[in-house]
């Protein structure tokens, strides 16, 4: 038995696992390195392993960052099979296919660049199209229940357990056995917490002797949930007191539709104007919201008995969905008045950055930020204070005020992992991923009882 590590090592993005017992060779994860150039070209490399050889890939869920991968597998010669949750399979098909649209795009702009360059042979590809994307989705088979334990050979079980991170998140629970040796691995994929909107609270997380967990907030504690609403609302308040527009990059799966949520009940409330314009500016973020909607059993108690009573809970008056290109480029000829919710969270494309170029030079609007910036990307650096920033080859002046509201964060905080980890029984072992080095190093000094392994790329480790 071995476990070996291929992203988010030492790093946030790019998850991707391999455990081999019995013969059978199983992955965890295959998502895409998101941030600076220098990560971008990370996706081309080599995976560390033959993806031909691999038998199963199981999904913990559906961001990019942790499926983005799965159609450049396929294209390398996987053929085995994918399980993962009913939810989490049709947020992947979305977020797939839009990565393989975009990977086009990108593809088609550097062409053309090298060619005003005079280089009209260079041969740029795609990462993948979106026929690979396509093909890919070819090889999910069995969908996981949550609990619900599933063979993957006489002597492998998997159980998927509900993490609370986004839509269909789960933590998932390996039990292994080879030549009279037994181990039970658990993953946490990305960890969410109680108490949210719309989604149902995480389980209690099964005992493990070796345990792989995410530490993207390791070395912080969230603002609390009910004053980050209150904080958000207030921005809005002051921004419209401004005359100015409101810029949300948010993420189009969970955070969109939490921020939905959130608007619906400040219009009910009249906490904000009812006559308030909200634009969803993201088609992905359309498409996934429709997705939430036919997946109510992964809701709290509060959201499936809203939704029972025939309500919408990401709906409200104001609220409009722009799908098409021309519908987008409306919204920045409004001056004042509006908030709009764009992707990406992170600003490292979508219609986003076209909003920011209209609305970050101008001192009355503002720009809310309600997730994770990693290092390198265009969020990160307006967070950071930047004074300008360079959108679509032009330099903006950063005049907005900018707010940063962590406690809508989908990520469980260092004393959410810790209680977490602490559920997991007395592992032998703890490997810490997905997580900027110097937090994991924080949030390693944190754990007691267990060996802490912070691994490198491509590691390989007994079980």
């Amino acid at each position: 038995m071995k476990i070996s590590f291929h992203g988010a090592d030492r790093g946030v993005t790019g998850s991707c696992h391999l455990i081999e017992c019995a013969g059978k060779r199983i992955l965890i994860d295959c998502g895409l390195y998101q941030g600076g150039r220098e990560l971008n070209e990370e996706n081309s490399q080599p995976f560390g392993f033959d993806p031909a050889d691999i038998d199963y890939l199981l999904l913990t869920h559906a961001h990019l960052d942790h499926c983005g991968r799965i159609p450049l597998l396929a294209k390398s010669g996987f053929k085995g099979e994918i399980i993962t949750t009913a939810a989490t399979r049709e947020l992947a098909r979305l977020v797939m296919l839009d990565a393989a649209h975009l990977q086009e795009e990108e593809a088609a702009y550097q062409a053309r660049k090298a060619a005003r360059h005079g280089n009209h042979r260079a041969d740029i590809q795609p990462l993948y199209t979106t026929l690979d994307a396509l093909d890919a989705l070819d090889y999910f088979g069995r969908k996981a229940r949550y609990e619900k334990p599933l063979t993957l050979g006489r002597h492998i079980r998997v159980s998927f357990f509900d993490a609370g991170h986004i839509l269909g998140s789960a933590n998932i629970l390996l039990e292994l056995e080879e030549d009279d040796r037994h181990q039970r691995v658990l993953f946490s994929g990305d960890l969410g917490y109680g108490g949210r909107a719309i989604l149902s609270d995480p389980v209690h997380p099964p005992s493990a002797d070796t345990v792989v967990m995410e530490t993207t907030y390791g070395d912080r504690r969230h603002k609390q949930l009910q004053p980050s609403v209150e904080e958000f609302y207030d921005a809005i308040d002051d921004t419209f007191r401004r005359g100015g527009n409101v810029v949300i990059p948010s993420f189009a799966l969970e955070r969109t539709q939490e921020i939905l949520y959130c608007l619906r009940e400040a219009v009910l409330a009249s906490r904000l104007p009812g006559s308030m314009q909200v634009f969803l500016d993201s088609p992905m973020a359309i498409s996934a919201t429709e997705i939430f909607r036919r997946h109510p059993e992964c809701y709290d108690a509060d959201t499936a008995q809203l939704y029972a009573d025939g309500h919408d809970p990401f709906s409200f008056r104001g609220l409009h969905f722009s799908r098409e290109t021309a519908q987008s480029m409306a919204i920045n000829r409004i001056g004042g008045g509006a908030v709009i919710i764009a992707g990406s969270g992170m600003c490292t494309g979508g219609r986003v950055r076209h909003h920011l170029k209209h609305n970050l030079w101008r001192t009355d609007s503002s720009v809310v930020f309600v997730g994770y910036a990693a290092r390198g990307t265009l969020a990160r650096r307006i967070v950071d204070g930047a004074k300008t920033v360079r959108i679509f080859r032009e330099d903006i002046p950063v005049r907005a005020k900018v707010y940063t509201i962590g406690g809508f964060s989908a990520h469980a905080d260092c004393e959410q992992l810790l209680a977490w980890h602490g559920k997991t029984g007395k592992p032998h072992t703890t490997y810490l991923v997905h997580g900027e080095e110097d937090v994991m190093q924080s949030f390693a000094a944190r754990l007691k009882k267990t060996k802490v392994v912070m691994p490198e790329l491509h590691a390989v480790f007994p079980l």
